[in-house]
């Protein structure tokens, strides 16, 4: 009985923290994780990878209904059999999946796929519009967010821990791009539910605003 399946979900902007803390509820409740941005990444890459220009909508559509995508327990995504995790993962990917996420029919498309995951024991659901479309009904619901320059400087770490060279300016105006795009699409904008717990993560430490969340759900059950 899905309606009896808890849910977590973690809604908010790129470079929140939302997937570390996912990554970490799961682990810790020993619960299912969508990381829905995944899909969205994954369906745009499919797209450029076949010449598929990406605001092309039944086309996009299309390739979301039918993306050969497999999530391996220990870690990694394939799709059509090839691990594409590093891909997914770059700046270019995150604004092409902003890009076809504001698609309508590519996120009824992949509605069902991601509803697919919730199954027993509970789920934790990260993304854009877990609370307030996908799982409406969710036991809690976070909404983190910071703000663009310090979600700026996170990624400008990552990045030139991984050898890359970029400047911080650039990927401010990124962000600032692809927030202006996600809260202002027609189908499911970013925004925090109403019932959603906000969390400021601009000032915390990973292991802080896991301990928040935790502590919200624990305090479902007292």
């Amino acid at each position: 009985m899905p309606d009896l399946i808890p849910v977590i979900t973690l809604d908010g902007p790129g470079g929140v923290g939302k997937g570390t803390i996912s990554a970490l509820l799961a682990e810790k409740l020993d619960w299912h994780y969508l990381d829905s941005g995944a899909l969205y990444r994954l369906t745009a890459l499919a797209c450029v990878e076949k010449d598929i220009v990406l605001d092309a909508e039944h086309d996009v559509a299309a390739i979301a209904e039918n993306l050969a995508v497999k999530f391996l327990p220990q870690g990694g995504i394939l799709l059509e059999d090839n691990d594409v995790e590093a891909l997914i993962r770059t700046e270019t990917a995150g604004n092409n999946a902003s890009i076809v996420a504001a698609l309508p029919m590519v996120r009824e498309a992949l509605f069902k796929r991601q509803k697919a995951f919730l199954q027993m024991p509970g789920l934790i659901a990260d993304g854009r519009d877990m609370g307030t479309t996908i799982f409406p009904d969710a036991l809690l619901k976070v909404f983190l967010t910071a703000s663009a320059d310090e979600r700026a400087k996170r990624r400008y770490k990552q990045l030139i821990e991984k050898g890359n060279s970029v400047k911080i300016a650039d990927l401010v105006n990124e962000i600032r791009e692809r927030d202006e795009r996600d809260m202002n699409r027609s189908a499911s904008p970013l925004k925090a539910a109403q019932d959603a717990h906000i969390i400021d993560t601009s000032e915390l430490s990973i292991n802080e605003v896991f301990e928040k969340v935790m502590q919200l759900y624990k305090n479902l059950n007292q």
